[in-house]
């Protein structure tokens, strides 16, 4: 899903809407940064790149995550971009299929390992949340696992993600499989989709939409939303699932290209969203990441799981087989 710009530009038949960090046009030193991230999370890494001296010197560009994936495995280290932030499992993939990013040339002290060419600068957790009125209204018990969300006492009352459009969804495939397998648990996605109705939605903060609004009772989607709706007052309410609260994270990396001046620049700047940025988004994505960081104990999650096969572009796609063949 597209965000909110300051600018928008549409070209080579293609709308994409881009963020022009400082003034003017792009200038040859400019740095040019691609990012899948949302509003909060580009706001967060301006604000620290214009702090650190370097506004008016980059370009931000944000895209959705299939869009700038499809040009990392598309066109390799000839893409514009000079800095990439993505989800950590498409940099993989596109490292893997172009060897287009440069190891870093600063050290980070992150609490899990990752590659050497990335760093993570947020992460997203799965849950399930709820509308404590709707559920009220309808006789429901809140749900304590995704399988009870299949359970026909929910038909019509159930938002959820979907796969093909936003990755939030594979957080709650992931817990599906881990936990039941593919057999029942293609069984278990049934109905669940079948619940869900005309409440499947394009981007993963449109379940916790549909909830807050009293549309449906409850939704799967990310964790922080649903607690910082219930902080507000809101009656809303959330539920880490018996199936495991599972992890995506996005990373900053540097595309490897041949100016060295300006890849150097690149780097720099790829340090400063991965440092000087992280207070701010951990306001907005509470969790931890690297070593001396806390979160508040309502952000930590009960069921915090690791799927049993590294995350990539591939496996995305069996995923999403996975999940459309039980539509």
């Amino acid at each position: 899903m597209l965000k909110t710009m300051k600018k928008s530009i549409a070209g080579a038949g293609i709308g994409l809407a881009f963020i022009l960090a400082g003034c003017g046009a792009q200038g040859n030193d400019d740095v040019v940064i691609y990012t899948n991230a949302d509003e909060e999370a580009t706001s967060a890494m301006e604000s620290a790149l214009d702090a650190a001296g370097y506004e008016g010197e980059y370009i931000l560009q944000s895209q959705g995550t299939s869009e700038l994936g499809g040009k990392l495995l598309a066109e390799g280290d000839q893409i514009e971009a000079d800095v990439v932030t993505m989800s950590s499992y498409f940099l993989d993939s596109a490292q893997e299929q172009n060897e287009m990013f440069a190891d870093l040339t600063f050290e980070t002290e992150t609490l899990e390992e990752h590659a050497d060419f990335y760093t993570p600068i947020l992460g997203n957790t799965g849950a399930i949340f709820v509308n404590t009125e709707v559920l009220k209204q309808h006789g429901l018990e809140a749900p304590e696992s995704i399988a009870d969300l299949a359970k026909p006492e929910y038909e019509g009352l159930v938002s959820i993600p979907n796969i093909d459009d936003s990755s939030t969804a594979w957080l709650m495939v992931q817990a599906v499989i881990s936990e039941y397998g593919e057999e029942e648990g293609k069984a278990i996605l049934e109905a669940l989709i079948a619940n869900v109705g005309p409440h499947l939605e394009s981007s993963g903060s449109g379940p916790i939409s549909k909830v807050q609004a009293g549309e449906v009772a409850a939704g799967f989607g990310l964790r922080h939303q649903a607690v910082v709706a219930k902080e507000s007052g809101a009656p809303i309410d959330f539920v880490d699932p018996l199936e495991g609260n599972f992890s995506l994270t996005e990373a900053v990396a540097v595309v490897n290209k041949d100016d060295d001046e300006k890849s150097q620049k690149a780097m720099e700047m790829a340090e400063v969203i991965s440092t000087d940025a992280r207070e701010e988004l951990l306001t907005y994505y509470p969790v931890a990441l690297y070593e001396g960081e806390t979160v508040d104990e309502a952000h930590k999650p009960t069921h915090s799981m690791t799927f049993d096969q590294p995350l990539n572009v591939e496996l995305l796609e069996q995923h999403q087989e996975f999940f459309n063949s039980a539509k």
